[in-house]
């Protein structure tokens, strides 16, 4: 390599879009995210193309949109024949880190049923260098080995260091159990500063994959009291749960199974049965996880000062999906509403002082961040990628010819602890949606249920769905004829470049 180019690409998780100081949080106090941002470029309407945590990195890493890739929900194997960006940077002759994890469950043609991958939630990515697995094995999990190491006895179910240690049950100012410097945000800075000091005058390209504010909602001394729960705005959500329900099938599905103890230390029934004031406190806790985070980005990104490499350095912020946090009656990342698929991105590119401090506000995807690392890099992307590289907003401000509306994917097959597919009587394949979301308009089409139409002009949260409204229909009907055209250009396309001629192989791009 000529020159040095280093990439530090940071994914947060579950971290919604409009939570940061300058959206529709004013509250927030994130003084080296912003920082950042002042410093790079915002862009404001960025959207995952698809949900939970294992779809949304596959489509991250590999560039491809749900109906590409099509590892369709947790657990739900990559094939193997699909590049990453892990891989692509290797051809340039970087050895590619990973911190944290990527979700992602083994193609079983290339190993057998036996492989204990197929037990758990997923592992690593193929193509990156694992420095620190946040993994799913109990028994060889590095993060709690590093906490024993430190001299904390651990508890006899491990996955108790993250619960408060007041014995607190449900949304909870108590601390986490641990201290603030034993926490996992901080065993992966840790890692991570230790790598940087490790490579002296080489480049490098680190895949810094911090688990916050992903719950349990339980935050360490003192970011634990960092925000109160009456600085929090109330959820957006009908006037009744049973009204919020009648919108659709598939909420009132996710109304009805989302226990609060998946959240929520020790807490029984519903999410949905959430008080305004537990809703509240929930999105205090939620906040003070990102405080922790912004205090060990600035750790990272005042080494890169020190040490003279910020200026050879870009830096990618951003989020695998979003969380409900309360919103419609829910929590999580499951479903058709803006806080799921809407999520932060800022990009600080070294090169383009002239763009600091811009936002931009046209519709980008999660899948346009593989082909912009590429770009920065120095290479062209695999034609296989449905992204496009973001490097003009960075540099020039502005793009040719670019989409202008965002798109996600979700798929509700059952898996082993959730069955949708069972309880609303569908077949397994019938189990999705595709949406589109323009200036003014929200369509959810649905393989086997009601379609949903959103006026976002008029209704910004998503509160009526007006697509059985007569004087909606041709708006609906536009919205569908983007989706379709959206879907068959985005159509896999590996070998749909090659043709056969009189001279032989051709290639197009």
């Amino acid at each position: 390599m000529a020159d040095r180019r280093n990439v530090l690409f940071i994914t947060v998780d579950q971290w919604r879009g409009d939570f940061l100081p300058w959206r529709r949080t004013p509250f927030l106090r994130l003084p080296n995210i912003e920082a950042l941002a002042r410093d790079g470029v915002t862009f404001h309407r960025h959207y995952t193309v698809t949900s939970p945590c294992g779809p949304a990195r596959a489509s991250l890493l590999t560039g491809l949109y749900l109906m590409n890739h099509r590892a369709v929900q947790n657990t739900i194997p990559l094939d193997a024949r699909h590049t990453n960006i892990g891989k692509e940077v290797r051809k340039l002759g970087y050895d590619p880190a990973l911190i944290g994890y990527t979700t992602t469950t083994p193609d079983p043609r290339i190993t057998s049923a036996a492989d204990p991958r197929f037990t758990v939630l997923g592992d690593v990515m193929d193509g990156f260098r694992v420095l620190a697995n946040l993994d799913p094995y109990p028994a060889m999990h590095e993060y709690f080995r590093w906490v024993a190491g430190k001299g904390f006895s651990l508890p006899v179910h491990h996955h108790d260091v993250w619960l408060p240690r007041s014995g607190a049950t449900g949304p909870s100012a108590a601390p986490a159990s641990l201290p603030a410097d034993l926490s996992d945000t901080a065993w992966m800075t840790e890692t991570a500063l230790a790598y940087l000091r490790d490579q002296g005058n080489a480049p490098w390209f680190l895949h810094l994959c911090y688990w916050r504010p992903h719950p349990p909602f339980a935050a360490f001394e003192p970011y634990n009291t960092a925000y109160a729960a009456a600085e929090m705005p109330a959820p957006c959500r009908a006037a009744s749960l049973e009204a919020e329900g009648a919108m659709h099938p598939l909420l009132r599905f996710y109304l009805e199974h989302t226990s609060s103890g998946g959240y929520f230390h020790g807490a029984k029934g519903r999410a949905c049965d959430l008080d305004v004031d537990a809703v509240r406190q929930a999105r205090a806790t939620y906040c003070g996880l990102m405080a922790e985070v912004d205090h060990h980005l600035g750790r990272i990104f005042d080494f890169l000062r020190d040490s003279g490499q910020w200026d050879d350095t870009l830096v990618v912020f951003t989020s695998d999906h979003g969380e409900m946090l309360g919103d419609h009656y829910q929590f999580g990342k499951s479903g058709f509403f803006e806080p799921i698929f809407h999520v932060p991105l800022v990009i600080r590119d070294p090169g383009a002082a002239g763009r600091r401090g811009a936002v931009v506000d046209a519709f980008t995807e999660s899948v346009d961040i593989m082909p912009t690392l590429l770009d920065w890099m120095g290479t062209v992307p695999p034609r296989t990628c449905d992204g496009r590289s973001l490097l003009p907003w960075c540099r020039d401000g502005a793009a040719i010819d670019w989409r202008g509306e965002a798109h996600f994917e979700f798929d509700f097959r059952d898996l082993w602890h959730v069955k949708p597919e069972s309880a609303l009587g569908l077949p397994m394949d019938r189990c999705s949606f595709a949406a589109i979301r323009g200036e003014r308009d929200k369509y959810v089409h649905f393989a086997a249920l009601p379609p949903l139409f959103f006026d976002l002009a008029e209704d910004p949260d998503e509160m009526q769905d007006r697509g059985r409204d007569p004087s909606c229909a041709v708006r609906l009907l536009e919205s569908a004829q983007k989706l379709l055209s959206w879907r068959l250009e985005h159509a896999e396309r590996t070998l749909t470049g090659f043709r056969a001629t009189p001279q032989g192989l051709e290639e197009r791009r």
